[in-house]
């Protein structure tokens, strides 16, 4: 008797302990998803607080791309942007530039694609003869073009890039560019119909280097008899762009050989359009955080005996 009353409390004992076990086993996985869910929202806070910060620090646009371009909204208007960016080995303005300037323009319902024109011959860089293939490149679902520099990134959303109907409209006026504030000055970003850039054959092919093709074109302009339009009631002064090329980093080819430093204060009356030579190597479809954009690796051509200067000796 005293044996079978010591083992029943053990048996017992041992009775009870497995359907505690069983019962914490159950409570452990149940308090083990709620870690795990809790765990992932956290988890997910935390990534977007850090997109959030990264995107503050590196400029984002002010809009996330909510809006996206349909062909049967009539709110977005019936044309379309090619937005031109002469490029070369400036990956870093690159990222920045592409998803800034899809959201700025889908917040403002702009129909748009945008070219990234990627020189990859041997020549020095040539950016009128960049915007010229972008123009020849664009497609007939684009009725007009923005000759866009990379490393300008626009900050009032009260600047226009609708079509400009009335004549060429240049968005970064003198009065507003963060550098450039003479009046004669086109460049940084210029928006024209592709009628208005065929009147002008373009831009001269002739300014290999850095600088004066924009002031060579403001005459083309001229010589078109088309009226230059700019922004109005713009009240943000110099910091309505934002300027992120670093010349410590990447330093301009400014250096004038032969007879350049003569030929790049004339007219070109007969270049442009006209006399353009270069082979497309190669075409990709790109998605920069979400921002679709379409890289042109170009080869220009370069006569010697016209413009030795396209190379350094």
């Amino acid at each position: 008797m005293m044996y079978s009353s010591r083992r029943k409390p053990v048996l017992y004992f041992k009775e009870d302990r497995r359907f505690l076990s069983r019962k914490c086993t159950v409570l452990k996985l149940f308090g083990l998803c709620i870690v795990l869910v809790l765990g992932s929202l956290l988890w997910l806070q935390l990534s977007c607080s850090g997109d959030l910060n990264q995107a503050v620090h590196d400029g984002p646009p002010p809009h996330q791309p909510c809006e996206r371009q349909t062909d049967d909204d009539p709110s977005w208007g019936p044309h379309k942007m090619a937005l031109i960016i002469p490029f070369r080995e400036r990956f870093e303005e690159l990222l920045i530039f592409v998803p800034y300037m899809h959201a700025f323009l889908n917040k403002k319902k702009i129909r748009h694609k945008i070219l990234i024109i990627n020189q990859v011959d041997h020549f020095r860089f040539n950016r009128a003869s960049l915007i010229n293939v972008g123009y020849m490149e664009s497609g007939n679902d684009t009725d007009y073009i923005a000759m866009h520099d990379v490393d300008l990134l626009p900050q009032n959303e009260a600047l226009d890039y609708g079509f400009p109907e009335e004549g060429p409209f240049h968005v970064a006026s003198p009065e507003l560019h963060p550098l450039y504030h003479y009046k004669t000055y086109v460049g940084g970003i210029l928006l024209l119909t592709k009628k208005h850039y065929h009147m002008c054959n373009g831009m001269s092919n002739r300014f290999w280097g850095w600088g004066r093709e924009d002031d060579e074109f403001f005459r083309r302009l001229r010589t078109a008899d088309l009226q230059l339009f700019r922004p109005k009631g713009i009240n943000t002064g110099y910091k309505t762009f934002r300027h992120i090329h670093d010349p410590a980093w990447r330093k301009r080819d400014q250096k004038r050989i032969a007879a350049q430093k003569q030929e790049q204060f004339k007219i070109d009356p007969e270049g442009g359009l006209t006399n353009l030579h270069y082979k497309v190597e190669s075409r990709q479809e790109l998605s920069i955080s979400g921002a679709p954009c379409t890289v042109i690796g170009i080869a220009l051509e370069c006569d010697l005996n016209q413009t030795p200067w396209c190379q350094f000796s």
